[in-house]
């Protein structure tokens, strides 16, 4: 697993070792990153369920403005914090060590609003529309904002009318689901 494009290109990641972490395979991050290219450039990225922290420090090393990285398992926060420094970018990044609902609760006490978010949770979790739902409740996502949903096949995500799927992509067992917040319906809740 390495960084793909940008200043930190070919640069190879810690991962977790185990089952408890997926990290997005190389041919399939690039073909993501392909799809959101336009979307990169000067965001503000959360990634929910960082596990080596290879989305958001890719979005960092194509152009990316920052990156808070979320947590709870001690192996993968140490991997986190080994890419993070071997690439330089600790000036640009937040780790948060604590699950999706502590880190929403922090990243609304500080005011933050996110551009661009990856939700790749562990396959046995189901939560994606009630962590989507949360960040619009608790407004930290920015207007237009992108959400990178990646999940089994077999659990679709039921989205809140405010996101609009944009496009999905299969790879085997793994669907991909790119959703648009609508700002006009999100103002109508």
């Amino acid at each position: 697993m390495r960084i793909i494009a940008g200043r930190g290109r070919g640069t190879q990641l810690f991962a977790p070792k185990g089952m408890d972490t997926r990290p997005t395979q190389d041919k399939v991050k690039e073909s993501l990153f392909n799809m959101i290219q336009f979307d990169v450039p000067q965001a503000r990225v959360l990634d929910l369920f960082a596990g080596s922290g290879a989305l958001a420090l890719e979005s960092l090393s194509r152009g990316a403005e920052s990156a808070v990285l979320v947590d709870k398992s001690r192996e993968a926060l140490d991997c986190i914090r080994r890419n993070i420094q071997k690439l330089r970018m600790d000036d640009e990044t937040t780790v948060l060590a604590c699950d999706w609902t502590q880190a929403l609760v922090k990243c609304q006490i500080q005011g933050l609003q996110f551009d661009l978010v990856f939700l790749d949770p562990p396959y046995r979790m189901t939560e994606l529309a009630e962590i989507s739902n949360k960040l619009l409740e608790m407004n930290l996502l920015a207007q237009d904002a992108l959400l990178v949903i990646e999940h089994r096949t077999d659990t679709q995500p039921q989205m809140n009318d405010c996101f609009s799927l944009e496009r999905e992509r299969t790879y085997g067992d793994t669907q991909i689901h790119f959703y648009r917040l609508n700002m006009e319906e999100a103002h109508e809740i």
